[in-house]
């Protein structure tokens, strides 16, 4: 078989209501893969998808998510794992050795590193003892220590996105708030320009970066976006990348300030939801993703961009119609062939 014609697979993606794992799923099914689509929203966007094999399962914290997990890729005999959204990450850390002895193949850090990327003031621990620049950051029970007249940002140590999420320029809101954000942080506000750097870092610890330029976000996600390059940037980006051990398919998000200082504010152990402008700027995102998730060699070459190249969202209407006729279709479409 050519080596420009991949092996085509039955790859499990979970999350396919969100952006990143509704993108990647169009991205696969493209390349000629199968894709187990799952989500625990049984009117998730990514069920709609031509092409794809729907299935609802439990969510990430439900105590029979392993074992439906195992079931799925044994009845429908998936080829490999891959999350499309971050509370699917740690039970599926967990769950790594069953994976691997039924013949499943999963790529994520170890644990330690899983949990350095996720919990947010674990993140910023790490890259302080790195040495890498990184916002302020508070635990609820250290907020005393916050400096007078410090803008902040009240968020939860986990989760995805801009969920809950607040702005705040004074200490006595920000106390309200650790009150009303479950498990939160308080960290230092950042202002300047966002960024995003698409990562595939391969298993002799090789990085390959495409950055982007966050210029209109909404609601957490990239609205408008366009590549660049700064050296400047990518050197923080793999730095980040090292002091965490990175591994596989994930994003680091940052902000260039006006003086020109780089500042990196998280580490997503994901692909990103705004990662179709990476493919769309020439880089085979997905396609060398697929070849490290099987332990071939991730061709860096393939991974160059061009900069310059820009992207557009809005959120359009994918369908209508009947629930019931929906929901029908999906459990028939959802069954072991």
């Amino acid at each position: 078989m050519p080596t420009d014609q991949p092996i085509p697979r039955r790859i499990l993606v979970t999350g396919v209501g969100a952006n990143p794992g509704f993108g990647l799923t169009r991205s696969l099914t493209r390349l000629g893969h199968t894709v187990v689509a799952t989500d625990a929203n049984p009117l998730a966007p990514g069920f709609l998808l031509p092409a794809v094999v729907p299935h609802v399962m439990p969510l990430a914290n439900h105590p029979d998510y392993p074992s439906v997990m195992a079931k799925l890729c044994r009845e429908l005999a998936v080829d490999a794992v891959v999350a499309g959204i971050e509370n699917d990450i740690p039970p599926l850390v967990n769950m790594q050795p069953q994976l691997d002895a039924d013949g499943v193949h999963l790529w994520l850090p170890d644990d330690e590193s899983v949990h350095a990327c996720i919990d947010k003031a674990v993140f910023h621990d790490v890259l302080t003892e790195h040495g890498i620049a990184t916002p302020r950051t508070w635990r609820p029970e250290t907020i005393d220590q916050v400096p007078d007249g410090t803008q902040v940002v009240v968020k939860p140590a986990r989760g995805h996105g801009a969920q809950n999420v607040h702005f705040v320029d004074r200490l006595d809101h920000a106390r309200v708030l650790c009150e009303l954000v479950s498990e939160p942080v308080v960290q230092e506000r950042v202002y300047g320009t966002e960024f995003t750097a698409d990562c595939l870092v391969d298993r002799t610890g090789r990085a390959s970066a495409i950055l982007r330029r966050r210029d209109l976000v909404k609601a957490g996600l990239a609205a408008v976006s366009t590549t660049f390059d700064d050296p400047a940037v990518r050197d923080l980006v793999m730095k980040t990348l090292g002091a965490v051990r990175a591994q596989g398919v994930c994003c680091v998000q940052g902000f260039i300030s006006d003086d020109g200082a780089v500042t990196t504010t998280e580490l997503n152990v994901r692909i990103a939801g705004g990662f179709p402008l990476t493919e769309a700027a020439g880089a085979d995102f997905v396609g060398q993703m697929v070849n490290g998730l099987f332990g071939l060699p991730v061709d860096h070459d393939r991974l160059t961009y061009r900069t310059g190249m820009f992207l557009t969202n809005y959120v359009e209407t994918l369908a209508v119609g009947d629930v019931a006729e929906l929901e029908l279709t999906t459990a028939t479409k959802g069954e072991p062939s």
